[in-house]
């Protein structure tokens, strides 16, 4: 005897659909905000990197004037390298300290930037508003660079 197939549906027919429905918007936000995570993270590197460029230039100058020139465009350098668009980029001012160490001191210069990111730049889309990424770095002044 053979089973004809059932004209009836089944209780489950149409829930993939329904579940698809709801699960697919909720995957698609998960994504997007791990690439707005990942945008955040990655734009605050390039900012930690133009501090560390700045304290390691204005480190190699022979004058406090010409460490924050050193340090101001070796900051750009790197936003223009990396093209993040900074709408509004500081550079505090330089900052001299020393450090103890077993042989003696070391005169350190220490940079600070800030780099102001609009958020549609970070995520998906036109979003209004702007975060500011700040960034800090303390280089050892160079023993050999030169007296002038």
């Amino acid at each position: 005897m053979r089973r004809r197939p059932s004209l009836r549906k089944s209780p489950d027919a149409g829930s993939v659909a329904v579940e698809a429905a709801i699960i697919i918007p909720v995957v698609v936000i998960f994504v997007m905000i791990a690439v707005v995570a990942g945008r955040i993270q990655t734009t605050g590197g390039v900012v930690d990197a133009a501090a560390r460029s700045g304290a390691r230039a204005a480190s190699l100058a022979r004058t406090p004037e010409g460490a924050r020139q050193a340090a101001d465009d070796a900051a750009q350098e790197v936003f223009r390298d990396q093209r993040v668009p900074c709408s509004d980029t500081s550079i505090a001012p330089v900052e001299y300290g020393t450090i103890s160490t077993p042989t003696g001191q070391l005169d350190t210069v220490s940079v600070t930037v800030s780099c102001k990111v609009a958020l549609d730049y970070l995520s998906v889309g036109g979003v209004p508003g702007s975060r500011t990424m700040t960034g800090r770095f303390t280089s050892v002044i160079d023993r050999y660079r030169g007296t002038g």
